[in-house]
């Protein structure tokens, strides 16, 4: 299951992220969102947890939970929605 961890700390790096969601099962990849200019987390992330009940489980425990004085916001992640734009 793909899950969405927002309101994330400038600080939290990939390897903290991955550390956070590991407590409740395997974790197949965790990365935090970057700018493509400044390479400055953008606050959010995805994990990638091949187990859907443990991916449940820290869902509802870490939702709200605070790390590094925010409280995440954590929820199944949504389908990307093409988007479209740029220059035509």
């Amino acid at each position: 299951m793909r899950i969405y961890a927002g309101n994330l700390s400038y600080e939290v790096t990939d390897d903290e992220l991955r550390e956070i969601f590991a407590e409740f099962g395997e974790v197949a990849s965790a990365d935090v969102i970057k700018d493509k200019f400044s390479g400055q987390s953008k606050g959010f992330g995805f994990v990638d947890m091949p187990d859907n009940d443990q991916a449940q489980e820290a869902i509802k425990a870490l939702n709200g939970k605070l790390v590094r004085s925010r409280n995440l916001t954590v929820n199944e992640a949504r389908p990307k929605v093409p988007r479209s734009g740029g220059f035509r």
